[in-house]
């Protein structure tokens, strides 16, 4: 009976092995031994080796070695990275997955730096002063700039004001660069507090990136300072001119 019962058992298949995938990759190590053994003379026969000549000191793992960066030719106007005909090098994986997936780039070959050199000669339809312009456009207009005036002296807002207030934003924007409203802003006055309006800040002689603008008062003393507004800029604002007022031009 026990002999029934082992056939069973063994019939059952309850201890099936499963194939597993064996599957090669690309390694490299380079070694050296810690021990190297002796050299032996012409037609000598060579020692036996030991145990201490087969312990290795790794020298170089290639899986973890920094991959050189891949020069690529840039085919379209890509921002933050270049213009059309321009050589960069990016790392692989970005050059890969964000230039040449998308047709944005080609390899760097003699064939194609003469051809989009050529055609980079050519008028483009999109001009761009640089390839982070865009990039500080689009940063400049989802801005709700701030701009503090005083509460207790006269004031007519300036270029000065909007660079100040730019500033401490973190933009670093010239005088001559700001253009405001061709209507005068002046104060204090608090029916504009919180009212909003448009400048227009030109970046390299070229791009224009219109700010939004908002006015509050600010006095030195404590006691006449308006209640602060948590995350003001989240709020809905009014128009200081009743409409969007075109900057001079």
């Amino acid at each position: 009976m026990l002999g029934n019962v082992a056939k069973m058992l063994g019939s059952s298949g309850l201890c099936v092995t499963q194939s597993v995938l064996l599957q090669s990759s690309r390694n490299t190590f380079v070694l050296k031994r810690r021990f190297p053994p002796n050299l032996y003379k012409k037609n000598q026969k060579p020692g036996k080796l030991r145990g201490r000549h087969f312990v290795y000191d790794l020298v170089e793992d290639t899986t973890i070695k920094k991959k050189p960066n891949l020069e690529v030719v840039l085919t379209a106007f890509v921002e933050g990275v270049g213009s059309k005909g321009d050589v960069v090098s990016l790392k692989p994986n970005e050059a890969y997955n964000k230039l040449l997936l998308p047709g944005l780039a080609v390899y760097k070959t003699p064939e194609n730096v003469a051809k989009y050199a050529t055609e980079k000669d050519e008028k483009e339809t999109e001009v761009h002063s640089s390839a982070y312009a865009q990039r500080t456009v689009n940063k400049l207009e989802s801005l709700i700039l701030a701009v503090v005036m005083n509460k207790d002296h006269p004031w007519v807002i300036e270029p000065w004001h909007i660079k100040l207030s730019l500033r401490k934003a973190g933009y670093y924007v010239p005088d001559s660069a700001i253009t405001l409203p061709d209507t005068p802003i002046t104060g204090p006055d608090l029916l504009k507090q919180n009212k909003e309006f448009y400048c227009t800040v030109t970046i390299n002689n070229l791009e224009q990136a219109r700010v939004r603008c908002r006015i509050h008062h600010w006095s030195t003393e404590p006691s006449d300072r308006l209640p602060y507004v948590f995350e003001h800029w989240k709020l809905d604002a009014e128009p200081l001119f009743g409409e969007v007022s075109p900057a001079k031009a």
